[in-house]
């Protein structure tokens, strides 16, 4: 009598388990299969922006040390920073309204120095400064229009011309090989549309803008 109620229980077990299993299973083939939501690979995949690109423009160039008005940075460099305006500047240099002091000897506006005609950097700063240049707004807009999966929803989220130039002037995908190495790393900061790998042969001192 025990035995068999025994038995009785642990063929109902496993048919819940097994039942919970292929529930599972299916859902989770559905969820991250090819047309699942989280399949930020699929072709099917689209991210639409919330609100409008906000660019930077020519007339947006001359700045003073304007100090009633404050100024986003890349925060992180422990040698340069630069704003939100296009500047870079040695970390002492920047004023405490988190913009850099634009009256320092070594303060350079859009500057492109360490970056190649191909649009990468070895320093991240002047990747984000050269980027933030008005007349790289057309070739932005060809990266946005060209990104696809994770990348265009990574895309989609930043607000303006500063964030996307943080964005992508980050080591990614197109800057690494074998996803441990990276394909150049004298220049390994781009902010255009070429892949990495065919546009970091040599840099220059500066490039043209």
């Amino acid at each position: 009598m025990f035995y068999a109620a025994l038995l009785a229980f642990i063929r109902r077990r496993l048919v819940l388990g097994l039942i919970f299993i292929f529930s599972l299973t299916y859902f989770l083939v559905n969820l991250l299969g090819n047309g699942g939501p989280l399949s930020l690979d699929s072709d099917e995949f689209e991210v639409r922006r919330e609100h409008p690109m906000i660019w930077r423009t020519l007339q947006e160039n001359n700045r003073t040390n304007d100090l009633s008005s404050t100024c986003r940075n890349s925060v992180q460099g422990k040698v340069l920073i630069v704003d939100d305006q296009g500047y870079v500047c040695q970390r002492a240099d920047l004023l405490w309204t988190g913009c850099c002091n634009v009256e320092a000897d070594q303060t350079k506006h859009y500057s492109c120095e360490t970056c190649n005609q191909a649009n990468c950097c070895a320093i991240y700063e002047n990747c984000v400064s050269c980027c933030l240049h008005p007349h790289k707004r057309e070739l932005l807009e060809k990266v946005l229009s060209k990104a696809s999966g994770r990348q265009s929803a990574l895309f989609a989220s930043v607000k303006d011309h500063f964030e996307l130039c943080l964005v992508k002037c980050r080591t990614n995908s197109h800057s690494v090989q074998h996803e441990n190495k990276y394909r150049d790393p004298k220049t390994k900061h781009c902010y255009g549309e070429t892949e990495a790998h065919e546009s970091q042969k040599e840099v220059a001192g500066n490039s043209v803008l």
